[in-house]
């Protein structure tokens, strides 16, 4: 098996990357206009709120149904697919007359949202350069804060007369991402080797690593918990909470963001060096210290600081992520067992926000968030380090 050149190595990360991000765009949007959409649809901001659960709970359904098809059929005609599936949700999302159609728009969406990652990861692994895999895995799982970057960034600037609705109409996008996969990302070669020519040989493959499977949907869940738990409310926080105004939220948005970012691929980048589970540990650990600065900031400078740098943390955690997972999954359930793994974690934790909304109830957002950040950070390092690791594992035969 050849490897890959660098121009395809580059369109297939960087097509990851996008499909990744504008995934996540259409996700975040929804978290800025809470209240909007609530007094739109005249129902309570905690019910509100199940719309984010509805998403994230249907996210391993399409793991599934993508995965299987990945693992199938190839990389590529299964990530067109997903591309122009979610961002017909969003868009149908944004045209929904009421609350119910509301929900039932953001399940399929959370279907479409939960079918990118594995696809992508796997697609961008399986061609990224084993000593450069920890690199380019911070890249593409820093499309997630992108997205979220790019939806503060529209909730910043979106002209004050406009309906929270726009951000869903400009959710419908990412299609045209299909017509760059169809035409300039390759099939991946390492698919192709051991492509499954019966349906029979995939399940077969997928019952015989149960055990594995476990322990990453274990993973994934804490994972999520640390994610959700520190992102999904946090501009509800600063909004009600701290009083901010619509600027401020969205340039501290903006701010934690870029943090996110940057500690995906710092945290990557470390990985290939101390290995997969030290520097998650290492991330964690280090965002447990984040937690008062985050949460209690005494200035709004002061807050902003924190939140750069719990993202910092957070997210570079997640970084490590594409590589660790695809590294332990064998060859013949790459597409499927990451991917699923991980939705269905997202599954077990996708009621985060709205855990932290009924607790807030009886007590504040910010004592809250930082009671669920610390118990997800010590559960979570102990499921790492508790764990395997593959760094390093040769793709394909």
């Amino acid at each position: 098996m050849h490897p890959p050149s660098n121009s395809d190595t580059r369109n297939a990360v960087l097509a990851g990357y996008l499909g990744w991000a504008l995934d996540a765009f259409d996700f975040f949007v929804l978290v800025f206009v809470l209240s909007k959409a609530a007094a739109d649809f005249q129902v309570s901001m905690t019910t509100i709120t199940l719309a984010i659960t509805v998403t994230l709970a249907f996210r391993p359904v399409g793991a599934l149904l993508f995965g299987l098809l990945a693992d199938r059929y190839g990389r590529r005609r299964p990530m067109m697919w997903n591309l122009v599936f979610f961002s017909v949700m969003e868009v149908l999302s944004g045209l929904a007359p009421n609350f119910t159609v509301f929900m039932i728009c953001r399940a399929l969406f959370g279907i479409g949202m939960g079918g990118e990652w594995g696809v992508g990861a796997a697609l961008a692994m399986e061609k990224a350069p084993l000593r450069w895999r920890g690199v380019f895995s911070g890249l593409l799982q820093q499309g997630y804060p992108t997205g979220y970057l790019l939806a503060a960034c529209c909730f910043r600037f979106l002209p004050a007369d406009w309906s929270w609705r726009s951000l869903f109409i400009i959710g419908g996008l990412p299609a045209l991402l299909a017509v760059f996969v169809r035409y300039k990302v390759k099939e991946s070669a390492a698919w192709e080797a051991r492509a499954h020519k019966e349906w029979g040989h995939l399940w077969q493959a997928i019952r015989g690593n149960w055990k594995l499977f476990l322990y990453l949907t274990i993973l994934m869940t804490a994972m999520n918990f640390a994610s959700h738990g520190t992102q999904d409310l946090y501009p509800s926080f600063l909004e009600q909470e701290r009083h901010l105004t619509k600027i401020q939220v969205g340039n501290m948005a903006i701010l934690y963001n870029i943090g996110a970012i940057l500690g995906g691929i710092t945290f990557g980048f470390l990985s290939d060096r101390w290995g997969r589970r030290r520097s998650m540990t290492l991330a964690f650990v280090l965002g447990a210290l984040m937690i008062p600065l985050w949460s209690a900031g005494s200035t709004t400078a002061l807050l902003a600081l924190g939140a750069f740098l719990m993202q910092f943390m957070v997210q570079g955690a997640w970084g490590i992520i594409p590589a660790h997972l695809t590294e332990l999954a064998p060859e013949a359930v790459r597409g499927f067992l990451p991917g699923f793994a991980y939705q269905c974690g997202v599954l077990l934790a996708g009621n985060a926000a709205h855990l932290q909304m009924q607790w807030a109830r009886h007590g504040t957002f910010s004592g809250t968030m930082a009671m669920m950040a610390l118990l997800v950070f010590a559960i979570g390092s102990a499921v790492i380090m508790g764990g395997p690791e593959k760094r390093g594992k040769i793709f394909g035969p």
